[in-house]
């Protein structure tokens, strides 16, 4: 994107997102940079924000052919990068291509539902085969991908788009599985038939011979804002498990559960290595704490984690309030995109787009998540037991919490 200095201006508590979701005419934080300092301290620049991988910058990789092609003719971000681990004696290099896709709806949200579903099947085909064609070994879309993210409104119409772990999403994306020898994190409004027709906000596993390896159900549920997701479902009872596929040990934490780091602790002592977090945030509310969390719980669990985020502008046709003072409205506001990967060794890659569908496309080798638990003695250093017994006394009616007054606090003290 080209720059625009004329746009460039310090902003203040009153300015606005752009409606196009650039930042200054830039579709990504990282682009403007590259723009505006020169190569010598745009590198510096990077070094302090992306973080070392290995003590040098993050390597980027080259694109097949075919990507690029897919990505020049249906207009996605396209990016890729290499994060590497440190040789080993007595351990071969597990290197293992991960793909993120973020995308923005394919019609208006008052369409009629099966035309915008099948509208989502016709725009994620070329991201797919773009990822399968450079031999991503797993892929991950974004929360709800098949679906507009209509749990704002609080309409219960959007409820249809609900689905069985087989249902049709599920079958569009095994014929990819197979096709690519890939497994494929597909996360879905799930409706559980055999349970009374529940809904969930749910993760289906997808192996790469094209079977069901298993399912998540989104642990932590929002009730901030426009997030009114607690209308349609509930916070999740499949634990916190591992998949343990092909290319690893993957496992998949949702949305709002990137705000609790216990969460992210639990699947680390399950034995994941790579923690995706399939996500549909606005700017308005979270975009500070987006560059942050996920990385941190790459640092914290020593495994890697790849967070994908949904773009556009989605407007609904009936408008709504949340109880929060502001006069109703018919958006969400912009969901950002800003997708991204974080290894353990603090290293990160850029982010795709603000504003466009996007691909990115990471290499890692997964000995670096031992390597950093080595490093760092995170496993080791902990004290399990110390916040075993805070948990089991916090949670009895009787809690106090370990809080010592000073004796004078209260006390009026006479001076001489």
């Amino acid at each position: 994107m080209e720059r625009k200095e004329e746009e460039i201006v310090a902003g203040d508590r009153n300015s606005e997102i752009p409606k196009d979701g650039s930042i200054c005419g830039f579709d990504s934080l990282h682009r403007l940079l590259q723009s505006s300092l020169s190569p010598q301290l745009f590198q510096e620049v990077s070094r302090i924000l992306l973080g070392l991988n290995c003590g040098r910058a993050l390597s980027t990789m080259t694109i097949a052919e075919p990507a690029k092609s897919l990505s020049s003719k249906h207009d996605f971000d396209l990016q890729a990068f290499s994060f590497r681990a440190e040789k080993e004696s007595l351990r071969q290099p597990c290197d293992v291509k991960v793909g993120l896709i973020q995308n923005s709806v394919a019609l208006p949200t008052t369409a009629p539902l099966l035309d915008q579903k099948k509208a989502i099947f016709r725009k994620l085909t070329p991201i797919i085969e773009a990822a399968g064609t450079s031999g991503v070994n797993i892929l991950c879309l974004q929360e709800a991908w098949m679906m507009p993210f209509a749990f704002c409104t609080r309409e219960k119409k959007w409820c249809e788009f609900a689905e069985p772990i087989d249902g049709d999403s599920t079958q569009f994306l095994v014929e990819f599985a197979r096709k690519y020898n890939m497994v494929i994190i597909s996360p879905i409004l799930e409706r559980d038939v055999k349970h009374g027709e529940t809904l969930w906000n749910t993760a289906v596993i997808i192996g790469n011979h094209g079977n069901i390896i298993g399912k998540h159900r989104k642990n932590h549920i929002p009730r901030v804002g426009d997030f009114n997701e607690s209308t349609y479902y509930m916070e999740g009872n499949t634990g916190h498990p591992v998949f343990e596929t092909a290319f690893g040990k993957i496992a998949v934490n949702i949305c709002y559960g990137r705000h609790h780091p216990l969460n992210w602790l639990a699947f680390g002592l399950n034995g994941a290595e790579i923690v995706f977090n399939p996500s549909a945030t606005v700017g308005e509310l979270s975009e500070p704490m987006w560059p942050v969390e996920a990385r941190n719980a790459a640092i914290a669990n020593s495994y890697f984690v790849c967070s994908i985020n949904r773009v556009g502008t989605e407007v609904f046709p009936n408008p709504f309030t949340s109880g929060d003072g502001k006069p109703q409205h018919s958006d969400f506001g912009h969901f950002y995109g800003s997708s991204y990967v974080s290894a353990p060794d603090a290293s990160c890659t850029p982010s795709l787009s603000r504003n466009r569908d996007g691909l990115l496309i990471s290499d890692m080798d997964l000995n670096l998540c031992r390597q950093l638990k080595d490093k760092w003695g995170f496993r080791m250093t902990a004290r399990y037991e110390l916040y075993a017994d805070l948990l089991d006394r916090y949670l009895k009616p009787e809690f106090e919490p370990q809080v010592i007054p000073d004796p004078l606090l209260n006390k009026k003290i006479i001076s001489e």
